[in-house]
Order: C-alpha cells, then structure tokens, then sequence
C-alpha cells in the first residue's frame, strides 16, 4: 500500500441511492478504497406522478450529501466529481434542488448525460471483461433508467473498454419508476409479465445488430451491474448478510437466474423484506430490477452472466486516475524510493 498516493473521490446520487468512495490508486487500472458511504435516499420517489423531486425526497438526499461532505472535508482530496442521474435529470425542479445543495453542504453537483452515464457504468466494469471475451452487453439498472451498452471486443483491445462501445442506449425506466407505475409490493405473474411487457416495448425501439449468435459461448456474455443483479447474486449465494467480497465479479447462468428470479416471484412482500440481501428498503423494488432483466435477457440471450457490484463511482474513478496520469506518477514515486531510475515507455 502506497500510504503518499493521491486521494480521488466520487460521488454518485441516484434517483434511489446516494453513494460515495474515496480511494487511492494502485495497481495500474486498480485502486484502494479508503472510505465509502451509500444510503438509499428514494430522491425519485413519486417523480413519475408529478414531474417534481419531492419535499420529503430532497430532504433525505441533502442529509446523505451532508454526511459526504463531511466526509470528504476530512481528507486531502487531489481531484474529485460529483454527479446526479436520472432524477435530476427529468425533474423540473432538478437543477433548483442542485443549488439547494451547494447551499447547504457545499458540495457543487453536475448532472450527466445518459451517455455519459453509460460510458461511466462501461468504465466502472471493465475489470471484470476477461481478455477472452469477444462480444459483451452491460447493462446498469437504476432507479430511474437503465442504460445498455454493447461492447464488441477485437484482437487490438483498448485500455479503455468504453472505445469499444458500438451501441448503447437509456431506456427511460428504473426500479422505482417501474414499481411505481405497477405497484411493487403485491407483484403477481399478470403485473411482473406487464412490467417485462413494457421495458420489452421499449427495447423494441433500439436498433442494434444481433449478437452471439456467430459466437462461441463462451466469447459472449452478460455484465450486470446493479442493485438487482447484486441482490439476486446473494439469494442465489444463500448469504446471512450480503457480502461484496463474494458477490463481485460472481458468474450466474442463465439457469441460476431463471431460479432466482422464480423464487422472488414466489415470495410475498414480507418474505422478500425477511431476506437479508434484499430487506424492507429494497423488497418493493427488485421484482421492478427482474422485469427489466428478464426484458434484457431476452433481447440478448446468454449462457451467462457475470455479476458487477461496482458502477458509476468506480468508472468516475478509473477515468479520473487515467486521465490524471496517476498510476504512472505512483509507478515514478516508487521507483525513487526504491533508488531506481524510472523505465522508459
């Protein structure tokens, strides 16, 4: 561990978490987290209806902004950035609730393009994206979209897997959205099969070649990263309490995940909040997260799919750490301590 290495910070507010990772580059491509924080904040919750961030919404978020900021005064930051998603985005009132923000904790948020968000889910990913594979379509279920990037792999692979996107989109749906529109507490196969229903309608309008089909399997494959893939992976798993150490990077198969979303279905609303890797936060959103896989995965069939408990903070990281030379200026410092000279190229 580099104890003199450059601290970065990102900070990601969803429509329904709020989350933060302070961290120290590394390895190249990898870095140690010093501190982190995630609350679910709901700063969505009834937007579909009104078209507004809620009184009681934006409250929950500037408490959590605040325990960020507190968080981030205490270190010696180099670089940092702070960014909003779908619900600021859509709400009209969105860019009024971010000056309340900088108000009140000082902290200074942008809101990002769906693209933009797309690249930074790619970017947070790509360690997990094995020199094997050929072809890879990653998706990202928010609270108030999901975005979808294909990936296509050639033989000359960049440092960066976001050059390799060749198609992306944002489908202008999420867990909270979803659940709001058909009620997620009471979810019966008629409201899960219209919830897939709708996100397969959406799905319909993006137009993008087929994929693994020309493939080997085992060269094509899925990369989810979200609230609901994590929470499927620790179902599946049988954890007491939900562990990152053993979800991260975990394969499911095609299989696996029929099963798991089968045994959710089957369960009511206090059985899902009863089960330590969902609980009462998320019970009334995961079934919303199933449609829109389910959806996913029959649009791109797949014998697998790789488990990512990691996303836009970990891409605002990398690129961050990437652009800003970090790796190589760490590499540099250990050789001088070491009393080596610094290798050319």
């Amino acid at each position: 561990m580099d104890t003199n290495a450059d601290m970065y910070a990102a900070l990601d507010l969803g429509t329904n978490n709020c989350r933060l990772l302070i961290a120290q580059p590394t390895r190249p491509g990898q870095f140690r987290v010093v501190d982190a924080f995630s609350r679910i904040v709901r700063l969505g919750e009834g937007l579909v209806t009104t078209g507004r961030l809620s009184d009681d919404a934006m409250d929950r978020a500037v408490e959590a902004l605040r325990i960020c900021a507190s968080k981030l005064a205490g270190r010696s930051i180099r670089r940092m950035r702070l960014i909003a998603t779908e619900a600021c985005r859509q709400a009209v009132n969105g860019e009024e609730f971010l000056s309340r923000v900088t108000r009140e904790t000082g902290l200074q948020l942008e809101i990002i393009s769906r693209e933009t968000e797309a690249r930074l889910a790619v970017s947070g990913c790509s360690s997990l994206v094995g020199r094997e594979a050929r072809s890879v379509v990653l998706f990202d279920i928010g609270g108030g979209s999901s975005e979808i990037a294909v990936i296509r792999v050639g033989e000359n692979r960049s440092n960066r897997l976001a050059n390799h996107i060749t198609h992306w989109t944002s489908l202008p749906v999420g867990v909270v959205t979803l659940s709001e529109r058909h009620g997620g507490r009471d979810v019966t196969p008629d409201v899960f099969a219209a919830m897939v229903g709708e996100v397969e309608g959406l799905l319909n309008s993006f137009h993008c070649p087929p994929l693994g089909e020309d493939l080997p399997h085992e060269d094509f494959h899925l990369i989810g990263t979200s609230g609901t893939v994590t929470t499927l992976a620790g179902v599946h798993l049988d954890l007491p309490r939900y562990d990152r150490r053993r979800v991260d990077g975990l394969w499911l198969s095609d299989d696996e995940v029929t099963a798991m979303q089968d045994k959710l279905l089957a369960w009511d609303f206090a059985g899902r909040a009863a089960n330590a890797c969902i609980g009462p936060d998320r019970a009334d959103l995961v079934l919303a997260g199933c449609a829109i896989l389910e959806a996913i995965r029959r649009r791109w069939p797949a014998r697998r799919m790789r488990v990512a408990d990691r996303g836009l903070r970990e891409g605002l990281l990398t690129d961050m750490m990437a652009d800003d030379g970090a790796w190589r200026r760490n590499r540099i410092r250990r050789a001088q301590m070491q009393g080596k000279p610094e290798r050319k190229g």
